[in-house]
């Protein structure tokens, strides 16, 4: 029986933190053995910051690193770089002609951009959506595993498949529907106390995969807190709910339950508290980061993995756009 086709991928930019993990990787690790899987690294989308080569070119490789080190495995789905199918850039032209400029410029995440980057407001950015769309349909895909910042780029993916299937009277594309491994989907909180963990904000807020015990342990010390309760069962204000939703990532039952004991009973010691989520996030990130260091120290294997990758996204986008070019009426004459 054929399995519900999964896409999803990351922009390559540098390394991955713990917000990257609990909020993606981890569920798509989950994924590759219920769904046919197809997790890619999103390199075309990265041009839209101009980046310069050989950071486009270690960018990817940390990235692939970083996915097999979370446990992705290439007998399981299918990795691959973006850049490596050209019939994903064939169908973003076809597609640009369904989205229309209205609806483009009222995505919420051009009009943030042309907040932040006033400077580079480029054309990429503004049909960044048809893009997105087009790595799910590419493949078909029927599920996709989605943050709450990508809700709108998935209606509008949906939006330009049944626009396709209306225009040109076919059933062609599936509608995808967004899927998430957990009960509710996990925002990891930024060690300022403020919104939750980006690279943007600096290396002082993020915990990378691959930062050293010594390292994780300090910026957690350093993560925002407070005096602390003054009533018993007093509510928590957002830097503590934050210290203990790090703590709900890696720590055990019993410890989470004891800090919430001597939180309610006023005699939490913060410091405390951050030690020991240094400890279980030291102990959870060290077979990640052993991993890491493994894997950098074989290029051989990770081109080949790619190379493998991106021959099985190919022969399922050549199909893709094989059948769309026939429909729209790219055919010999008979």
């Amino acid at each position: 029986m054929a399995r519900d086709i999964v896409v999803s991928g990351v922009r390559p930019t540098n390394r991955q933190h713990i917000g990257n993990y609990f909020g993606a990787v981890k569920s798509f690790v989950e994924m590759q053995d219920i769904y046919d899987g197809y997790f890619f690294i999103a390199d075309y989308h990265s041009l839209t910051t101009h980046p310069h080569p050989e950071d486009l070119s270690s960018n990817v490789r940390q990235t692939i690193i970083e996915y097999l080190a979370c446990g992705l495995d290439p007998a399981k789905c299918t990795l691959y770089r973006q850049s490596d199918v050209p019939q994903i850039p064939e169908l973003y032209l076809i597609f640009n002609m369904l989205a229309y400029m209205g609806e483009l410029e009222r995505a919420t995440t051009f009009k943030d951009k042309v907040r932040s980057q006033p400077d580079n407001v480029n054309a990429g950015l503004l049909t960044y959506p048809v893009l997105m769309a087009v790595d799910i349909i590419v493949h078909k895909a029927v599920k996709v595993p989605v943050g709450k910042d990508q809700q709108q780029h998935l209606e509008m993916t949906r939006t330009y498949v049944n626009r396709f299937n209306h225009m040109y009277n076919t059933e062609y594309f599936p509608e995808p529907i967004a899927v998430s491994m957990g009960d509710k989907l996990v925002n990891v909180p930024s060690l300022d106390g403020e919104g939750k963990m980006s690279k943007s904000k600096g290396e002082a807020t993020c915990i990378y995969l691959e930062d050293a015990p010594d390292v994780v342990r300090k910026k957690i010390m350093r993560a925002v807190s407070d005096s602390g309760p003054t009533e018993p069962n007093s509510p928590k204000t957002q830097s503590v709910e934050n210290l203990f939703d790090l703590m709900k990532l890696v720590s055990t039952p019993d410890i989470i339950q004891h800090y919430e004991d001597t939180f309610n009973n006023c005699t939490i010691r913060f410091g405390d508290m951050k030690k020991q989520i240094g400890e279980d996030m030291v102990n959870f990130l060290n077979p990640i980061r052993e991993r890491i260091t493994e894997l950098k120290a074989d290029s051989g294997m990770l081109n080949k993995i790619l190379e493998e990758g991106g021959e099985k996204a190919r022969i399922s986008a050549a199909k893709t756009l094989a059948d769309v070019r026939d429909i729209i009426g790219f055919k010999k004459f008979r």
